[in-house]
C-alpha cells in the first residue's frame, strides 16, 4: 500500500477530528512500514508556477 500526502502525521487529526483515532490509525498504518519523507518542491508547483510565467510573461524594463 502507498500512501502520500503534504500533511505531517501531527497534522491528521485535522482530517479525522478526533485524536485517538487518528493515533490509532497511525499506528496501524506505519508498524512495520517504510516511510520516506520527500522535502524537495513540488513538481506540480513548478509546472504551474512556470505555465503562470509563460502565459503572463513580465513587461520588459525600458532602457
Amino acid at each position: 500500500m502507498i500512501i502520500t500526502t503534504n500533511l505531517g502525521f501531527a497534522d491528521w487529526t485535522q482530517i479525522f477530528g478526533d485524536p485517538n483515532m487518528t493515533a490509532a490509525l497511525l499506528d496501524r498504518l506505519t508498524h512495520r512500514a517504510h516511510i520516506i519523507e520527500c522535502t524537495w518542491d513540488s513538481y506540480r508547483l513548478k509546472q504551474s508556477l512556470k505555465a503562470r510565467d509563460n502565459n503572463h510573461p513580465q513587461p520588459e524594463k525600458k532602457k
